[in-house]
């Protein structure tokens, strides 16, 4: 995992522990002022929502824990883990800008791209100038590596 990513989920971790917990907790005993539990949508949906938040940290715990943060500037060379990889579509010439990231902090919209990916999967080991061949489920697409940083 790179720092960034472990960052952002000890984030999400302390906003949870910190605001989100105690607010719902405060939105049950709410709901529970208001008299019969069985029939309280108030009560069911803060329940439920007190449900997701302790799945969540739960979840960022593990995920913090196990982690091993690598710093990618330290690299150079092929297209490895943390490698900021600059790829053009040989069919349509769009030209795509991806880092390499470990799965819980992949966000393919913000550009950041899950390790266990098959497009990440065919450019390990790639260097510039290499071609890659992707199945997609919209088909076969080809890349063509145009740069490789490590920031």
């Amino acid at each position: 995992m790179t720092r960034a990513g472990f960052n952002a989920l000890d984030e999400e971790l302390k906003v949870l522990k910190s605001v989100e917990r105690p607010a719902v907790i405060r939105a049950i005993a709410e709901a529970r002022e208001h008299g019969d539990l069985s029939e309280n949508a108030e009560y069911h949906a803060a329940r439920e929502k007190q449900s997701f938040i302790e799945g969540r940290v739960k979840e960022l715990e593990a995920i913090l824990s196990l982690a091993e943060v690598i710093d990618p500037t330290k690299f150079t060379g092929t297209v490895k883990f943390g490698a900021t990889v600059t790829l053009v579509d040989e069919d349509t010439e769009e030209e795509r800008t991806y880092q390499i990231v470990g799965e819980p902090e992949a966000d393919l919209e913000k550009g950041l791209l899950n390790i266990k990916s098959p497009l990440a999967r065919a450019l390990i080991g790639k260097d510039e100038g290499d071609t890659v061949e992707v199945n997609t489920p919209g088909g076969q697409r080809s890349y063509e590596v145009l740069s490789i940083k490590f920031v």
